[in-house]
């Protein structure tokens, strides 16, 4: 089977209850049939994983899913095995990289994604199928045994992207923070996903679906902005 990912880039937009932009898109992406969804809170860390369940369960729940949390599982490495959808929420990426390391969950979810299990994440869940969690906006709260997680997509995603600078700060804009990271990190492209856009993987395609435009950045050439209508395949090759 192919691979199938949804990776968004926030769960909610400014003055909107959580989740509310991304329904029509999980419900097109997953289909109108009942569905058991696999859900990983482990980038809760200012929330209780049970919180954060019900938080994604109500959701779910009206659009006709049923979730069940890996926090709850006997054999989390079980529960993945026979997951029929993985769900990963937002939050620290370094704590959900921790925890993921820490129960032995990154060959498993590797596998289930490659043979084609639908997988849906937001902002840190979206970081995590990059090749490793370099191009987060996270506080490094707890150090992961490895930086590296599942690979099922050969580009990294910055998530909650933005030109934005506050006015008289000297910092570095979020684009010059992505060129440190390919001064060291050459061969990768990243594409910087704004709030209120995804991309959709099926097999060999890339969609990107939302209002705003994405930025796709490579090593010692100009960045590139592509909309709705382009084809993104490219950034699997």
């Amino acid at each position: 089977m192919e691979k199938r990912l949804l990776l968004i880039s926030n769960s909610t937009n400014f003055g909107e209850p959580y989740l509310t932009y991304t329904k029509p898109y999980i419900k097109d992406f997953l289909g109108g049939n009942p569905m058991d969804v696999l859900f990983i809170p482990y980038a809760g860390v200012t929330v209780t994983y049970d919180e954060y369940t019900q938080k994604v369960s109500d959701v779910f729940t009206e659009l006709g899913y049923t979730v069940k949390s890996i926090h709850k599982a006997e054999n989390p490495t079980k529960a993945v095995e026979q997951a029929k959808c993985i769900v990963v929420g937002g939050g620290n990426t370094f704590h959900l990289v921790h925890m993921l390391h820490e129960n032995n969950l990154i060959e498993p979810l590797r596998k289930k994604i490659n043979e084609g299990t639908p997988f849906i994440g937001w902002s840190a869940g979206s970081n995590v199928a990059c090749p490793s969690l370099k191009t987060t906006n996270d506080m490094p709260v707890i150090q992961p045994k490895s930086f590296n997680v599942l690979g099922v997509i050969p580009f990294q995603i910055n998530p909650h992207y933005t030109e934005a600078t506050l006015p008289n700060h000297a910092g570095e804009t979020r684009e010059q923070r992505l060129r440190e990271f390919l001064v060291v990190n050459p061969d990768i492209t990243v594409v910087g996903l704004p709030e209120g856009t995804m991309l959709r993987i099926e097999g060999k395609s890339v969609r990107l679906q939302g209002p705003k435009k994405i930025k796709v950045i490579k090593k010692d050439v100009p960045s590139v902005e592509y909309d709705e209508t382009a084809n993104l395949d490219f950034l699997l090759k």
